[in-house]
Parts: structure tokens; sequence; C-alpha cells
């Protein structure tokens, strides 16, 4: 939620109340605001503006014990500012989770393209620094296993007119 705020705020001036409150918690041991206090600001600081598109890439990275929070504290967001939308992606496995917080969110697999990946891995051991290192061998084992292992990224998009109420 840090990140989202910053990236809201970063770039223009910092509203005071924001301000305000990282300069109390730097007052507390140093520490950063607790999540209350950064959902307080990230309400704010979308308040003063029409439309805020929130963007999530790879939350199948994010540890499994936070997940339900951070989705929970979006869906909190997008209740609090109906100007808000939430663009989200991940591995299906995170998909369950996505549909489980936004029940009406609009999710669109996507299938890398083969040749796309093959392309890109060809190209990323050319350019090995150490390509003796490598044999025929192994430079298809690799291909092998990286064309074996792609799979689907989701992306789930939560347009507010198809969201239930929270």
């Amino acid at each position: 939620m840090g990140a989202i705020l910053k990236g809201l705020v970063g770039k223009g001036g910092i509203p005071k109340n924001i301000r305000k409150a990282f300069q109390e918690a730097k007052k507390v041991g140093g520490r950063r605001p607790l999540l209350a206090d950064l959902m307080a600001m990230l309400v704010t600081a979308i308040a003063a503006l029409p439309r805020v598109f929130i963007c999530v890439d790879a939350l199948d990275e994010c540890l499994p014990n936070y997940l339900p929070m951070i989705l929970q504290s979006l869906a909190d967001i997008v209740r609090e500012s109906p100007g808000t939308r939430i663009f989200l992606t991940g591995r299906p496995h995170v998909a369950g989770a996505i549909q489980k917080t936004f029940t009406k969110a609009i999710t669109i697999p996507i299938t890398p393209n083969e040749d796309d990946i093959s392309n890109y891995v060809v190209m990323r051991l050319g350019r090995d620094d150490v390509p003796e290192a490598m044999d025929d061998n192994l430079r298809a084992e690799i291909m092998r296993i990286v064309l074996e292992k792609m799979s689907n990224v989701y992306v789930s998009v939560s347009p507010l007119s198809r969201m239930n109420s929270y």
C-alpha cells in the first residue's frame, strides 16, 4: 500500500496530512506508518483525483499470507473511492483469491506465445558472458524446461459497475 501511495503522491505535491502522518510515524522509533494509516492516506490522496487506476503486476509473487490482506485493502480502496479501478496480473493459482474478493472481476487468461518465448530464450542464451560453459545439450535442456514450465498468466480487471458491494 505504501508503494501505491508513493506512486500517487510521489510526482506532485504531497498533501499536508500525508506528510504529517509520515513525520509522526518517524517519531515513534522511525517506523513506517501502519496499514490502517496507509489506507487512510491512500483514500485521502485518491479523493483529490477524478479517476485512479491501480495496477498490481505479478500478484502471484506475493507471499501467500499477505495476499488476502492486499486484496481486501484494494477492495476497501475501491469501496471508499468509487473512481478507482484495479488491474491485477498473476499466475492461475491466485485467480481464486482474486475472484473471492472481487466477485464480479473480469478475468482474462493470457497464454504466452511459444515462439516468442523460444526466441527470447535463444537471444538471452546468445548473450551469455561465458558461452563455452554451455554445450548444445545444456542449451537444449534449458529450452525444453523453459517451454515446459511456461504457464498462463491471468489478468483481472475490476470495473466498479461489475463489482458487488462489500
